[in-house]
Formats: C-alpha cells, sequence, structure tokens
C-alpha cells in the first residue's frame, strides 16, 4: 500500500486566530492545509495504539517568510479548534449545547418537562439567579 493510501487532504478554514493545545504560538485565521492518518502506517509497532494525527502547513512568519513550517496535532485538538472558531469563539461546552438544542429529541423532552430554551442557555453561562 502507498503512503498516499494512508492520508488525507484537505483544507480547514479558521475565521478567526486559533490555539492547539502543546503550541505555544497564536496561529492567524485563514486556510490551513491539513493531512490526516487514515490508518495507522505498515512499518507502526502496535497498530492497536495507534492514534490519528493530523499535520497542518503553517502559515510562513514574516520574518522568515521562505521557512515552511507544519504541526502535528492530535485529530481531536484540530476539531476542538475548529468547533470553538465555528461558534465564534464559543467554548466547546457552548458548541455542545448548540448541538443539543438543533436535536429535535431534545426539544421534545424539554417541551415534555416543561424546560425552555433560555432555561438551558442560563444553566450552561454558570449565570447565578437569585431564590
Amino acid at each position: 500500500m502507498q503512503l498516499e493510501d494512508h492520508t488525507s487532504k484537505t483544507v480547514a478554514v479558521f475565521a478567526r486566530p486559533f490555539t492547539v493545545p502543546g503550541f505555544d504560538e497564536t496561529l492567524p485565521a485563514g486556510e490551513y492545509d491539513i493531512e490526516t492518518e487514515l490508518s495507522s502506517p505498515p512499518d507502526h509497532h502496535n497498530p492497536e495504539i495507534w492514534k490519528a494525527s493530523v499535520m497542518v502547513h503553517l502559515h510562513p512568519r514574516t520574518s522568515h517568510p521562505g521557512l515552511a513550517r507544519s504541526l502535528t496535532v492530535s485529530l481531536a485538538d484540530l476539531d476542538r479548534a475548529r468547533a470553538k472558531d465555528k461558534l465564534s469563539g464559543n467554548e466547546l461546552s457552548q458548541v455542545f449545547l448548540e448541538e443539543m438544542l438543533a436535536d429535535p429529541m431534545v426539544q421534545l423532552v424539554m417541551e415534555a418537562d416543561g424546560v425552555s430554551e433560555m432555561q438551558l442557555r442560563l444553566l450552561y453561562s454558570g449565570a447565578r439567579t437569585k431564590p
């Protein structure tokens, strides 16, 4: 099997600057070429513990315009950064809340229990109400 068969190439678009764990630089908004390993490489010693990783091709720094840089991150870390960017920089709990409120089954349970969208938003905001 060829190496190309193990990777998928795509583009991730970030509307605002973002960060990923373990990398001390805030990355600028824009398009990033992404390479994702789809399966463990044939020479990997233990395929059972292999974890999907993503190589992000970074924009060159203005101080070193000819220097090509890339960053390898976990698929989960890239997904978190993309989810946060998708919802205007909201935290992951807000991403979860928006997805939950969009679910028709959740809407039915909320209606049956007499819970409003406003009540759930207040709960997830962490704001306290007077008793």
